[in-house]
This record gives C-alpha cells, sequence and structure tokens, in this order.
C-alpha cells in the first residue's frame, strides 16, 4: 500500500511539472491582418534627403487643427519644428496646439525626435534659417544659431508624449507620483 501511494505521488508530481510551459520566450500573438507592429529601439532614424524630410514633417504640423504655419529645420538627424498659430488664444491653448503637433510627429520615425516651439521670436529665427539654406548660403553660422534655438525650447519632443487619463471630476489629467517626486499638496 505504501509503495502505491508513493508512486501515485511520484506519477502526481511529475505529470504536473511536466504541463509547465517553460519556453524562454511568450507565444507570438495572433494579429489582425493589416495591423502594423512598430518596436522603438531609442535609435535615431538616419535621415539621407534633409528637404524631403523637411516638408514631410511640415505637411504633418500643418494638419493640426490651430496650426497656421510651420517652419522646419533639418539639420543631421535633428529636425526642430516651429509653429505658427493665432496670437490672441491664451498660453493654454497654444500649448495644447503644440502638444498635439508633438503627439502628430510622434507616429513619425522622422518626427520623434524632433523639436517643436511654439515661440514667435524661435519660429522667425527658423524661418530665417530655412531660407538661407535653401539660397545656399554656407551653414557654418546656422550650427551655433541651431543650437542656441535647440538650447532655449522647453523641449516638447514627440518622444515624451504620454497618454494621460483625465481625473473623472475635473478633466485635468492626473500626475502619476513617482518615488524621487513629492506627494501632491
Amino acid at each position: 500500500m505504501r509503495k502505491l501511494l508513493i508512486i501515485f505521488l511520484v506519477v502526481g508530481v511529475v505529470a504536473g511539472c511536466g504541463t509547465a510551459n517553460k519556453s524562454a520566450s511568450p507565444k507570438a500573438q495572433a494579429k489582425a491582418p493589416g495591423t502594423v507592429i512598430q518596436q522603438d529601439t531609442g535609435a535615431k532614424t538616419p535621415i539621407y534627403d534633409r528637404e524631403a524630410v523637411r516638408k514631410h514633417l511640415v505637411d504633418l504640423a500643418k494638419h493640426v487643427p490651430g496650426v497656421k504655419g510651420v517652419n522646419c529645420v533639418v539639420f543631421g538627424n535633428t529636425a526642430v519644428v516651429g509653429i505658427d498659430v493665432d496670437g490672441s488664444l491664451d498660453r493654454s491653448r497654444v500649448g495644447t496646439i503644440k502638444f498635439s503637433v508633438a503627439e502628430a510627429l510622434s507616429k513619425d520615425p522622422y518626427g520623434v525626435n524632433a523639436y517643436v516651439t511654439a515661440d514667435m521670436d524661435l519660429n522667425q529665427r527658423l524661418k530665417e534659417i530655412g531660407d538661407d539654406m535653401q539660397s545656399g548660403r554656407p551653414i557654418g553660422g546656422l550650427t551655433d544659431e541651431l543650437a542656441d534655438i535647440v538650447g532655449r525650447i522647453v523641449p516638447q519632443i514627440p518622444r515624451d508624449v504620454k497618454d494621460h487619463q483625465p481625473s473623472k471630476d475635473t478633466g485635468i489629467p492626473k500626475q502619476k507620483n513617482t518615488p524621487s517626486s513629492p506627494p501632491p499638496r
């Protein structure tokens, strides 16, 4: 009787452990036809045709409601996009439009690392730099100008766009407490 009990226990343990799935990676999930899965490696997409990328980013930003004009300068693998909005808008509305442009650019491999600004002065400087580049002027001084522009921007980088869930009663996005930040008061 004792041997029979031990045999049943051994068989039960072996059978129970044998059905455990110990694969190193998860099984591929079925996806609907026509869906594209994009993995972000964090690396910038190399830009080979600056003018084509510039036109593409301008086109993306122009389709955002509230944007009256767009200036874009592409230098190396970095793009700076300046948007022109109605001057009578308040700061919060301008910020919303700027965020919408960053959100639109975040879905594009060339726009994900772009810097977006709604500052009128910076937008004018971007226009002048773009005009200088179009006319074939030397670009030696333009690098310093572009570095100053990027340094002045409080960046709204499309890669940093996160989905915020508004609270039920105020419509204001809830902030997540992180260990390094103090709790809200």
